[in-house]
């Protein structure tokens, strides 16, 4: 007996399944007849895609040294990274860190070199003056020059200059060649640079005044 009310449960299931699909069906053709086109519900979903914006500030990784430091009960290897960061309009800046991994290394000097921005005051794509830069062993002679001459520097030297903006540079780095000392002694020159308006206010003069002398 259960069984048979089972099944005629199932047969009245499939009876009415059936007529709604006749009804559907049925008001389908009849709006086809009258020229309006059946309505679907259509499930897709719209996706937003958000496009990433570019950041202005470059990153440039300049040297990635393997070092080991002796501890109790051996030597304890790391990674150092050397990172310059700036955004080609007269900011940039040096972060130096070290990791057991080369990409936290890497992150973390890029950290570093945010926290360390250098302003360079820039002029007609070089810089106002001729100056010279140190750190520990190492110095870097930097001097303006004409457009289209380009940056002339190789290194971490080019990597800072490139970054803060500076397009038109002459350069000549003496005594330490460590990338580190180098890129110091060029952040150093950069930010002991001058502008004629700061020299002008010192010197009780105007701009126009001292350029015609």
């Amino acid at each position: 007996m259960e069984e048979n009310k089972e099944i005629q449960a199932e047969i009245q299931e499939q009876e009415t399944v059936e007529a709604v699909e006749e009804v559907v069906v049925e008001e389908a053709q009849e709006e086809v007849k009258e020229g309006k086109k059946p309505q679907r519900k259509s499930r897709r979903r719209k996706i937003e895609t958000v496009e990433p914006t570019e950041s202005e500030w470059k990153e440039q990784v300049v040297q990635i040294r393997r070092v080991t430091k002796v501890v109790k009960g051996g030597k304890k290897l790391s990674f150092r990274a050397i990172v310059i960061v700036g955004n080609k309009k007269g900011k940039v800046g040096m972060g130096v860190a070290k990791a057991a991994e080369v990409i936290i290394a890497i992150q973390k000097a890029v950290a570093d070199a945010r926290k360390n921005l250098v302003s360079v005051p820039l002029f007609n794509a070089t810089i106002p003056h001729m100056i010279t830069g140190r750190s520990g062993a190492g110095s870097v002679i930097l001097r303006p020059a004409s457009k289209g001459t380009g940056v002339i520097a190789g290194g971490a030297v080019r990597a800072v200059l490139e970054l803060a903006g500076v397009e038109n540079i002459l350069s000549k780095s003496l005594g330490s060649k460590s990338p580190l000392n180098a890129a110091n002694a060029t952040l150093n020159a950069l930010k002991s640079l001058r502008t004629f308006k700061d020299v002008a206010a010192v010197r009780g003069i105007s701009v126009k005044e001292m350029l015609q002398k």
